[in-house]
Order: C-alpha cells, then structure tokens, then sequence
C-alpha cells in the first residue's frame, strides 16, 4: 500500500519547505528564527509554540506563536479569521474538563463553562493537546498542541504570530484537467469516484445547484461545510 505524501509548508524565516513534523523540530533550531527573537523589541515574556491542525484532516496545519498576555478569545478570533468563519457560529476550547466558549453559565451547555476571556499562561503548558470546536452543527475539530514556550521578546505587537502553515494541494478540474479553484459538493457526495473539483470556465457551466452551485477551493479545513467561502488568509 503507497502511503500517502504528507503535506508540506514553508519556514517564514528561512524559507525551507518541509513537513508539518520537520518545521516542528526545524524551528526549535532555526538560525533565522533565532535572529528573528535576538532582533525583537518589547519587554521579555512567555511565549508559546503551537501546532494547530485539523482532527479530521491532518492535510490542514499551523505553526504558530502566542504570546502569554493573549487570551483564548484572541487565538478563537485568529483561527476564525484564517480558518473557520462563515455565520457567526459559536465554539469552545476544551481544557482539563472546563469549556471555554462565548456563552457560559446558561444552563443550556456543558456542566463546566468558562468565558474565553482569560490569559493562556493561566493555561497552556508544553506537551498539552487541547481539541477546539467551530460550529456544534457541522463541526469543525480542531487540535492545538503546545510544543514548546520560550522566555523572550516577541515577534510582533500582535498577540500572534504565524511561522508556517501547509501549503494547498494542487486540485485539477475533473472536466478538462486544468488546476481547479472550485469544488462542487453535489458531487462530492453522488459520484462513486469522488471527483468533484472544476476550473473557473467549468465552475460557470456546471449544473449541478442541489447544494447551491460550486464552491471556492481554499486552504482550509472547512472548505465546503456550510458557508464558509474563505479567503482563508491570515489576520495579520
């Protein structure tokens, strides 16, 4: 059996392109990223590396740094704004048995629930997983790993800094063979070989409208679930 090829992503700083587990161990030791810290300004404080991907779909991840002072509602703001946002859907962060979500202490959730507004070095530690939802309807899993934390001077004024995130897989139109910027969930879910994706002149003249005609092929692990239509680009 092929094992399939692992997705690939690019160093900010270096510009090497590996995997999403050789950028884990490669920014541990990258002299561009260690001159990228040493030419920081602000005061030193905690900051934390993590990995965020998808739980359903291990194609889709994150490199990212956040500082200690930034809240959970900040991290949920910048995953909404790269990967997740289309209708203003709630979500929640799972923690050591505590959610922490937008509406809480209403009755109507979980037993455990918190305000997503409090500061991550209340939280976070190296090695924990925590999984994250967008949207209790059609969900999207996510799961962040804290990789490591760092005593230093922060890259940005932003409470978050991106250093890598994988690059999309080239798609090919199923009706001329021609890179694909569309996708049609009709047929995604009718045709027995699954071939669902459409180039711009395709996606034009296409028929299918079940689902309300092709949607836009974007970098993230919600394309095609409800109304996300991206762009699927960073905040900052």
């Amino acid at each position: 059996m092929t094992r399939k090829k692992q997705s690939r992503g690019t160093c900010v700083f270096c510009g090497r392109e590996m995997s999403r587990g050789g950028l884990s161990r490669h920014l541990q030791t990258c002299a561009k990223r260690q001159e990228a810290q040493a030419a920081a300004q602000g005061r030193e404080e905690n900051i934390y590396h993590l990995l965020v991907e998808s739980a359903d779909s291990p194609d889709y991840w994150l490199h990212l740094e956040m500082r200690s002072k930034a809240t959970l509602n900040d991290l949920d703001k910048y995953l909404r704004a790269i990967w997740l946002e289309c209708c203003g859907h709630l979500s929640a962060f799972d923690i050591n048995g505590i959610h922490y979500t937008q509406v809480f202490d209403d009755g109507l959730g979980w037993d455990n629930e918190k305000s997503m507004n409090v500061r991550v070095d209340k939280l976070f530690r190296p090695g924990m997983v925590i999984p994250y939802e967008y949207d209790f309807g059609s969900t999207t899993d996510l799961n962040i790993l804290v990789l490591a934390e760092r005593r230093g001077k922060p890259l940005s004024r932003h409470p978050i800094y991106l250093m890598a995130r994988n690059q999309m897989e080239e798609e090919y139109c199923m009706e001329c063979g021609q890179p694909a910027a569309y996708m049609c969930l009709q047929c995604f879910y009718e045709r027995e070989d699954m071939a669902c994706e459409l180039c711009e002149e395709h996606a034009e003249t296409h028929e299918c409208w079940d689902y309300g005609g092709p949607m836009p092929l974007v970098n993230s692990p919600r394309v095609g679930v409800c109304g996300y239509t991206g762009p699927a680009e960073p905040p900052y």
